[in-house]
């Protein structure tokens, strides 16, 4: 197979932990973005901007496999890193794998935070519409619903004030939270002391200086 990585031509960045898997395993592959022309940049721009796709990619890099197109940098591994002998065949030392990745994935994020913190409200929000609007994925409920009441509660916590005014650009994500806290099992978890409280110590944490 043939595949086709999609990431910006100019930066190593997460792309560069995929192209150092397909160039290990000498996978037939082809560098879309940094082909001349149309070919280049702008054939991946027509992908991230396809509002027609049921499950389109937040944001480079992703891999085109055949009809898959498969988006996030541990995503991506997990899936090569079978076809290409660069994980372990059993199931414990795969996800083990997968587990490291996603731990690496964690400390990129924080390294890439320190210059360029960037929202992902808009992409969710469109996700959830392409979707029907009323789960993240498929039919019924799943741990991605269940994430996404998990941030919206934590940034009201850490920024009040500024998410009464960003909430109305995302009211699918804003219902979709309410959905979650009415779920019977929730309801009750939600409203007892097994639910830890938001503190200064967490995640999310309210500075007033920064809620603008």
């Amino acid at each position: 197979m043939r595949y086709e990585l999609y990431y910006w031509p100019s930066i190593q960045g997460r792309g560069e932990f995929v192209r150092l898997a397909l160039e290990e395993a000498g996978a037939d592959y082809v560098d879309i973005a940094r082909r001349p022309g149309k070919r280049g940049v702008p054939a991946m721009m027509k992908i991230l901007e396809d509002k027609r796709m049921a499950r389109p990619p937040y944001a480079p890099p992703f891999l085109k496999a055949g009809p898959l197109v498969i988006a996030q940098t541990a995503n991506i591994l997990m899936y090569l890193g079978q076809r290409l002998n660069l994980a372990p065949r059993d199931e414990a030392g795969k996800i083990w794998a997968h587990q490291l990745q996603l731990t690496v994935t964690d400390l990129v994020v924080h390294i890439h935070d320190t210059h360029h913190p960037v929202s992902g409200w808009l992409y969710f929000e469109r996700v959830l519409q392409n979707n029907g609007g009323t789960h993240m994925v498929g039919r019924r409920i799943s741990y991605v619903d269940l994430s996404m009441f998990e941030i919206v509660e934590g940034l009201r916590y850490a920024f009040p004030k500024r998410m009464k005014r960003f909430e109305k650009k995302v009211p699918g994500l804003v219902a979709l939270r309410d959905r979650v806290a009415k779920r019977p099992r929730l309801a009750a978890y939600l409203a007892s002391k097994r639910r830890i409280p938001f503190s200064q110590w967490g995640i999310y944490r309210y500075f007033k200086e920064l809620d603008a």
